[in-house]
């Protein structure tokens, strides 16, 4: 790590990863939807309702728990078999990683410390390693593992001690204005992200190339 300049804000990045590192391809369960009679989207609007998702995300429930309560949901409405279908849909849906944001992250990481802090399932550890991605952080904080789930300050505070920094000195970064707004309240940076130049303009010289210094 580089020593921090004297102007920069921030001393570590905490940066969410839903919506921001990974991304989900909705269009096989779009698909389903449609045959079924149903408005797309309408499987992830039970699914992620929080009375339904909160408990999956604090690692009470497990995922296929999960998606027997997506399930009974909707079996009024499609009937058991294709409801069972649609939630199986929603679990099993598969993502990626946007290769320009995790590029970003790992410059970033050249300067400061870098923790993922994620309302995520007890698979976390599995889908990062789908992604390829187990070495991109310092640390990774997960609510399922924590019991805590972000907009709650008490995970906030978890991802700064593993940054081993003062919460006031985080650059906190997330797709959801609720999270974003609870950092805002504890001191520290945030950015709100829509897009890959969001990240880039809030790490600012950190999201620049390292320069490697080479022996004469």
């Amino acid at each position: 790590m580089t020593s921090a300049p004297a102007d920069r804000a921030f001393d570590a990045v905490l940066c969410d990863l839903d919506n921001v590192i990974r991304f989900y391809d909705t269009a096989p369960l779009a698909a389903l939807e449609r045959a079924a009679g149903l408005p797309e989207g309408t499987t992830a609007d039970i699914g992620y309702a929080p009375e339904t998702d909160l408990p999956l995300l604090l690692g009470r429930i497990t995922p296929d728990a999960w998606v027997e309560s997506i399930a009974a949901g909707l079996t009024e409405r499609v009937g058991a078999e294709r409801a069972h279908e649609l939630g199986r849909a929603l679990e099993d849906a598969p993502f990626r990683a946007d290769e320009e944001v995790v590029a970003l992250l790992r410059r970033a990481r050249t300067h400061v410390p870098l923790v993922l802090v994620t309302n995520a399932t007890l698979r976390l550890d599995a889908d990062l390693a789908l992604l390829g991605l187990t070495d991109l952080a310092d640390a990774v904080v997960s609510s399922a593992v924590e019991q805590v789930a972000k907009p709650d300050p008490a995970i906030y505070r978890i991802a700064a001690e593993r940054a081993g920094v003062p919460v006031e000195r985080c650059l906190f970064v997330d797709d959801r204005q609720e999270n974003v707004d609870a950092a805002a309240a504890l001191g520290m940076t945030n950015a709100l992200y829509r897009e890959p130049d969001d990240l880039r303009r809030a790490l600012g010289p950190c999201a620049e190339e390292a320069v490697v210094a080479h022996e004469p």
